[in-house]
């Protein structure tokens, strides 16, 4: 975080005043119809958005699988009249229009396009059936995160900006990236840290990004938070090795069934008494736990995964280096070993402040008044979208997808079988895309 802030430092100083004066000019302008017209642009392309949202609903693939997604949308996104280029990041896709007017800004809009080892509940009729292949398993294979609403959402702002070509003063690119839920098993990189690698970002160089996400949440509503908005993700692995016994002679060997409970507590001791959760919030789950074939058998190893979640990287260095010493010891009480490992899987969504101050009323253009709330607690979820913020400034924020009528603190939440979507809400995504795209490039 120390590397963004200065990167971000030099983009607040030089640019909060452009950005205010913009965001004024949008607001002091009465006679601007820009709104007006994208929503009704929006409303007559909405069909079509419904249709892509439930084709790829229907189609989900895993991370870096997304052959048949990444081909879909390219179709379209040609068929747009965009420059498409395919194949950055594995799967990635990136499109670029450029404006009929005349502008040096460059801005870019991101989607994201994995689904997930899940078997899907929600019982839609265009619900998943398909399988994929993920650790070497056949499993089920869902957009249970709503990735196909953040892919037909960013295809819908693509029609729609590409019909307003000669009111558009420089470039948007489009980005449709894979992998987003993490780097696959034997994949050093995930799918937003490939596709810069890759060049996502260049030619043209991208100023600025901005995303969505649907969560659980009032139907039609957007809100974010500037700085630390979703939280840093890593991934954590355990093993501990001991030595094989009877059950019944559990002296006789190492038992390390009997430490991985000791391990698990204490871990969540750590956790709970030696962070201030009002100052840094903080997550540390063993999620998994594998040991052992037969009920009588005390096993040799036992192997556990779990994540952890934090805002701040001082806290979170400090909470490892506690812990790894923490899992030694108590290995060696029982006499085991135990080897520690760590691997980011997300850095921490940083919402540019200056960028986060900019974006309100054009959301608030979007969704309507008492719709957007831009001072939203942070959520120890995590997004790959904050590799792009690791390189140019930029704002995530989330869209409540709840289904109208429904509790949103009761909806099923992200990543489970029931999760869904409430088609209604797709208008406001697109013209939260088109509207910051346009509005972004009209800064002087």
């Amino acid at each position: 975080m120390t590397r963004l802030k200065s990167h971000l430092t030099a983009f607040v100083m030089t640019s909060a005043l452009a950005i205010g004066a913009g965001a004024a000019q949008a607001q002091s302008a009465p006679s601007d119809t820009l709104a007006a017209d994208v929503a009704a642009a929006v409303a007559q392309i909405n069909p079509s958005v419904v249709e892509w949202r439930r084709h790829l609903h229907q189609n989900p693939e895993l991370g870096f699988a997304e052959v048949n997604t990444a081909a879909y949308i390219a179709e379209h996104l040609r068929a747009m009249g965009l420059e498409v280029r395919t194949g950055i990041g594995k799967t990635g896709v990136v499109a670029i229009l450029h404006g009929g007017l005349p502008g040096d800004h460059v801005v870019a809009l991101r989607s994201d396009m994995d689904a997930l080892p899940v078997q899907e509940a929600t019982g839609e009729p265009f619900a998943s059936t398909a399988t994929g292949t993920y650790m070497g398993q056949t499993v089920p294979v869902a957009h249970a995160c709503g990735h196909d609403a953040h892919m037909a959402m960013l295809l819908g702002a693509a029609e729609v900006l590409s019909k307003m070509k000669d009111r558009i003063p420089g470039t948007v690119v489009f980005i449709f990236q894979p992998a987003e839920e993490g780097a696959p098993p034997g994949e050093p990189l995930g799918g937003a840290a490939l596709m810069i690698k890759e060049g996502a970002l260049n030619d043209p160089k991208v100023e600025a990004i901005f995303g969505i996400h649907v969560v659980p949440g009032k139907t039609g509503t957007l809100f974010y938070r500037p700085q630390g908005f979703m939280a840093a993700s890593d991934r954590i692995d355990i093993v501990l090795h001991g030595k094989q016994t009877h059950g019944a002679w559990p002296w006789r060997g190492v038992d390390v069934i009997a430490a991985t409970s000791q391990v698990i507590e204490t871990i969540n001791t750590l956790t709970a008494r030696t962070i201030d959760p009002t100052i840094h919030p903080t997550v540390f789950t063993i999620s998994t736990i594998n040991a052992g074939v037969r009920y009588n058998i005390i096993p040799d190893q036992s192997v556990l995964s779990g994540t952890l979640r934090t805002f701040d990287i001082a806290s979170r260095d400090d909470l490892v280096k506690r812990a790894e010493a923490a899992i030694d010891h108590v290995a060696s009480i029982y006499g085991a070993t135990a080897d520690f490992s760590i691997r980011q899987n997300a850095a921490l969504t940083y919402n540019d402040p200056a960028l986060s101050t900019w974006l309100a009323p054009v959301l608030e253009e979007a969704a309507g008044a008492g719709n957007v709330n831009p001072a939203s607690p942070p959520t120890t979820v995590a997004e790959d979208f904050s590799y792009f913020q690791g390189q140019i400034p930029g704002v995530f924020y989330h869209l409540g997808g709840t289904k109208v009528g429904e509790d949103p603190a009761t909806a099923a939440p992200n990543h489970s079988p029931g999760f869904d979507v409430d088609e209604s809400v797709l208008p406001v995504g697109v013209r939260a895309h088109v509207m910051t795209a346009i509005r972004f490039l009209q800064r002087p």
